[in-house]
């Protein structure tokens, strides 16, 4: 997003159901950090699928490995809480 107008000119509505922890976990981050949490999802996706920086691992910064570190891990809870949900789901 950084590399375009900060402002798209359309947008599409993002809809899920969370945990009322997990809502409550985003809004108050989003209100800690003075941003809505509709402008962090729009950062998010944007950062998510950026190609890989070009330079060697030896060059990436401590920060940029651990946030890829980080975002691996959330890829690992996110598949165990769809599996979760799925066997909820075909159980009833």
């Amino acid at each position: 997003m950084s590399t375009s107008s900060p402002v798209p000119t359309t947008r599409r509505a993002l809809h899920a159901y969370v945990s009322d922890a997990a809502h409550s976990q985003c809004h108050d981050f989003a209100a800690e950090n003075g941003v809505s949490v509709s402008a962090l999802l729009e950062v998010l996706g944007s950062h998510l699928l950026q190609p890989e920086s070009k330079s060697t691992p030896s060059q990436k910064s401590d920060d940029t490995a651990k946030v890829g570190s980080e975002i691996a891990q959330m890829v690992v809870d996110a598949r165990k809480l769809d599996a979760s949900r799925r066997r909820r789901n075909t159980s009833s």
